[in-house]
């Protein structure tokens, strides 16, 4: 009797979970039918046809990106070098590109209904386009003025959180995409990547940004303190090397002239917990979310640091340090807003698509640093970009801006990968801008022209 009890209860409890599962499943079916569809593994809408009725994409100004034409073929912008510009933003027929707008929504865009799946009656149909927030004259600037090399620019209104410049390369024509094999893929490596969201490069001397807003907040006679730098300092008997004999320096001037030395003593100084906390409040080591696309994670990890020279390196941007441009944008959006940044976000169609996505504006995040710390960033971040950057030249549309250049080392057989990240001061044109250029070299000469062109032209052909 006890056996036929036993059994009969394990034989209840299966049932409840077969029920349990079936609830689940037509729950699931019911509400997040579109989303399955969209999925890139589902072979029937990522078929020849699959954007057979997918609506059109326009930028911020109603520019049209992509659209479907009378043959029902997909057709792209007319101008050869915008296509590229926007090919990771708005995707290409073959779907490949898993964070593009064709590829994460195309449930909206060709108006799937639980009904009558993707053969809904045009009678029936409802305005399945999307809007979307970038400007496709800036992009195509920007794509431009890379040159051929690949990395990732990223401008958005710090103030709105409204993403208006995104490209990454490399990248190729949706219009007409190239077959990929094994006799080219050299050549195309990492094209279905999206860097802006997607990849973490080696920051460099941008990372100083964080030093500076530990050392702020931990050691209270930062700005009365002198250092010296003799273009190299031994830490653990191994060197860490500057680019120039800064002689005595003060912190302002470290900062504005990337002193290596200075840098990395003061993240010597400051040990791994507090250069831990300060990185991962400034959103280091954590996950963000742009339009329904989770970014790839920067990173601070002294996990694997064999002592205070590998610290010391960590403190300049190297050793283990990976930043995502998207979040570089973003923590200086906080630098430029008081500590708190906006969630940035690409698509801006009617509010009922909005919510339908999850989509919200002007969604202010964590916050990433107090008020005080912010603002002296802002001025070492603007010193900066008065002392060198405006002396070089380098102009961000006639805008007053805050900025940091850093050129990261990235392997013996490499150049360095070029970096600018920043933010412009002015009511009217709050942007904050992340540039990356793989194997760039300088960052001022690599990274600050493509901002410079991004922003020049938000600025002048609003």
């Amino acid at each position: 009797m006890k056996r036929i009890m036993t059994r009969s209860f394990l034989i209840l409890i299966v049932t409840l979970a077969v029920v349990a599962g079936m609830c689940l499943l037509a729950f699931r079916v019911v509400t997040q039918n579109d989303q399955w569809v969209a999925q890139p593994y589902n072979g029937h809408v990522a078929s020849s046809n699959g954007l057979a009725q997918a609506g059109s994409i326009t930028d911020r100004d109603e520019v049209v990106l992509a659209y479907t034409n009378d043959n029902e073929e997909r057709v792209y912008h007319e101008d050869f070098a915008t296509r590229c510009a926007l090919m990771h933003v708005v995707g290409d027929n073959s779907l490949n590109i898993s964070t593009a707008v064709q590829s994460m929504y195309r449930g909206e865009l060709t108006g799937y209904s639980f009904v009558f799946g993707l053969g809904v009656p045009k009678s029936l149909r409802t305005n399945n386009s999307i809007e979307l927030t970038v400007d496709a004259d800036a992009c195509k600037a920007a794509y431009e003025a890379m040159g051929g090399k690949d990395g990732a620019c990223v401008v958005y209104n710090y103030k709105t959180g409204e993403v208006l410049v995104d490209i990454s390369t490399p990248t190729y024509d949706p219009q007409n995409p190239p077959e990929i094999n094994e006799d080219n893929e050299d050549e195309y490596d990492g094209v279905y990547l999206d860097n802006v969201m997607s990849s973490s490069y080696t920051p460099g001397s941008i990372f100083k940004i964080i030093t500076a807003a530990c050392a702020i907040e931990n050691i209270p006679d930062i700005y009365e303190r002198t250092f010296q730098c003799s273009g190299e300092y031994d830490i653990d008997g191994e060197p860490i090397t500057c680019e120039n004999a800064h002689g005595t320096i003060d912190f302002t001037t470290a900062f504005a002239q990337s002193c290596n030395v200075v840098f990395a003593q003061l993240a010597v100084e400051l040990g791994e917990e507090k250069m831990t906390e300060t990185a991962t409040k400034m959103g280091f080591n954590k996950s963000f979310e742009v339009s329904g696309v989770t970014l790839s994670k920067s990173v601070y990890n002294l996990e694997n640091a064999l002592g205070d020279n590998q610290i010391g390196w960590s403190g300049i941007g190297q050793f283990e340090d990976l930043a995502n441009p998207m979040h570089m944008a973003i923590m200086c959006g906080a630098i430029a807003q008081g500590g708190t940044p906006v969630t940035p976000y690409l698509l801006d169609s009617d509010s009922s698509l909005l919510q339908k996505l999850g989509v919200t504006k002007a969604k202010q995040s964590e916050q990433m640093l107090s008020a005080d710390t912010a603002t002296k960033l802002q001025e070492l971040m603007r010193s900066t970009a008065d002392y060198y950057y405006n002396a070089r030249g380098l102009t961000m549309g006639g805008l007053n801006f805050c900025a940091k250049t850093g050129t990261a080392e990235t392997g013996e057989d490499k150049a360095p990968n070029g970096w600018i990240v920043g933010f412009t001061e002015d009511e009217n044109h709050p942007y904050a801008f992340a540039v990356v250029v793989e194997e760039g070299g300088y960052g001022i000469s690599a990274a600050g022209p493509v901002a410079s062109a991004a922003i020049s032209s938000l600025v002048n052909n609003p």
